[in-house]
């Protein structure tokens, strides 16, 4: 399941619609930690300049790939949008998928007045879809681990 706050999904999705006709790119960085939290937006630029396909230029992938090592970050979700088809990984999508621990989100921008956000895993070219859970904060959003806090000791 991804879990994921509602901020970032709005950004990605402007991101989208800034774009359109053109899909849009991008990375949700988040901490290496194994946590699996997207924290920080990072949109990229589609080097195809295109509807049906995207890719991100080489020299920004580099410099913030070597961003998040700095910042000891992992790319949590890499995510595009599908112009005109529903927002399902297609085979190009699934042959360059290379991060077998990110969440693969994508968003359906074909009508104008509502989008579609999806996710998926992909890992040797095998595709699952999961369920995405919007959150306003990750403080108490059911992630699998112990997110709320410990109540303090009793006197």
């Amino acid at each position: 399941m991804l879990v994921i706050r509602a901020d970032l999904v709005e950004q990605m999705v402007a991101h989208a619609r800034r774009d359109h006709p053109d899909e849009a790119c991008g990375i949700l960085a988040g901490p290496d930690d194994g946590s699996g939290r997207p924290e920080r937006f990072v949109a990229m630029e589609n080097a195809e300049r295109s509807p049906t396909f995207y890719r991100f230029d080489s020299m920004e992938q580099l410099r913030v790939y070597q961003e998040m090592d700095r910042n000891d970050e992992v790319p949590v979700v890499v995510y595009h949008s599908h112009t005109a088809t529903e927002p399902y990984p297609s085979r190009t999508d699934i042959s360059l998928a290379s991060e077998p621990f990110a969440h693969y989100v994508l968003i359906g921008t074909r009508d104008p007045e509502q989008h579609e956000l999806r996710s998926y895993r992909i890992v040797d070219g095998d595709v699952a879809e999961e369920e995405v859970q919007v959150v306003e904060n990750y403080m108490f959003a059911h992630t699998g681990s112990d997110d709320v806090p410990d109540p303090a000791p009793r006197a």
